[in-house]
């Protein structure tokens, strides 16, 4: 059998545009920073993965957003290379991958620190029903339900879709 495990990013450095490169430690540092400002406000985690593929290649973008619910948010971002994307479904599988593998990470390090975390975390899925992805929607969605977190699609998926999309690039542009 195959180790998936190998084809997973560590994790371990994440940049912001204000602060820059950071561990992953420090993005867990800054969410709790964030939090501590209002204590009283409701705060959401948002984990998303987007990808943009060449040949058998994918630079994968994962996300964590850290959302205080009515008053604005920040983000970091994690960039890995997998060459092994043969196919929309391995891409959207690997985006998945990436996404419960770093809400479980986030979950871990978060765990009692933040009220109602395991309810106020998602996964957003780069996957809907106007295209190709639609096929995939169940499969992802019952996939990350599996794990007990909840499943975002588009048009609702905005950390995978618009934050993580916003960071893939080209390697033309790397």
């Amino acid at each position: 059998m195959k180790d998936t495990k190998s084809n997973l990013p560590q994790f371990e450095s994440f940049y912001n545009d204000t602060l820059g490169k950071l561990s992953f430690e420090g993005v867990i540092d800054e969410v709790m920073n964030y939090v501590s400002h209002d204590s009283d406000a409701t705060y959401k985690i948002y984990i998303g993965s987007d990808s943009l593929s060449y040949d058998t290649k994918a630079n994968i973008v994962s996300t964590v957003v850290v959302y205080r619910v009515g008053n604005g948010g920040k983000y970091f971002w994690h960039r890995f290379q997998r060459n092994d994307i043969h196919n929309l479904r391995a891409k959207i599988h690997a985006e998945v991958e990436c996404s419960i593998e770093l809400a479980q990470k986030v979950l871990g390090a978060l765990s009692g620190k933040i009220a109602d975390l395991p309810e106020n975390l998602e996964i957003h899925a780069d996957v809907g029903q106007n295209g190709n992805t639609r096929d995939l929607i169940a499969e992802v969605t019952g996939w990350i339900k599996a794990y007990g977190i909840k499943a975002k699609t588009k048009p609702d998926s905005f950390a995978a879709s618009s934050v993580a999309d916003r960071r893939t690039i080209s390697p033309s542009r790397t």
